[in-house]
């Protein structure tokens, strides 16, 4: 007696009103599929522009460092080659005063240059007059520019006067 509670067409009343709304849902759960996918798409777009971006700042970075590298490395060779030239410059001088100072033992002009190895961080003087170009460039005597260079040992006098 059970079985006949329902008639053959309240069971297919139902199966049909389940069925629309097993399509229904159905339905819906395929659109937010599909707006899952679709936002997948975009998200995943958006991550490979952010990784492109990323990958060119690290390289922009990279470059910059190898860059600011390269300058210190020449800045410091540079420096050090500077370093030597002075170096070789401050002997060239020490040398040109003892020079002077054997050859022409005048005392002022021997002064003038010991004050300007002074400034070059040669020797010591106790005195601070610094050096007059104007001096160097027009003596106050006369010059004798043959004797001056043989002393100095730029050339060589073949011809002993």
């Amino acid at each position: 007696m059970l079985f006949k509670l329902y008639t053959e067409k309240d069971v297919k009343k139902l199966l049909a009103r389940l069925k629309g709304e097993y399509d229904d849902v159905l339905l819906k759960q395929r659109e937010a599929a599909e707006a899952l996918k679709e936002e997948n798409r975009t998200l995943k777009a958006r991550v490979l522009e952010l990784e492109g971006e990323r990958s060119g700042a690290f390289s922009a970075f990279r470059a910059a460092e190898r860059e600011r590298e390269e300058f210190k490395a020449e800045s410091e060779a540079t420096l050090e080659n500077d370093r030597r030239e002075l170096a070789l410059l401050k002997e060239r001088c020490r040398l040109m005063l003892e020079r002077m100072r054997r050859n022409y033992p005048d005392e002022e002009d021997t002064r003038r240059l010991a004050a300007f190895m002074a400034e070059l961080g040669g020797e010591e003087d106790e005195e601070d007059t610094g050096f007059d170009l104007d001096e160097v460039t027009s003596p106050k005597g006369p010059l004798d520019l043959k004797k001056l260079c043989i002393d100095l040992g730029l050339t060589e006098d073949d011809n002993e006067e």
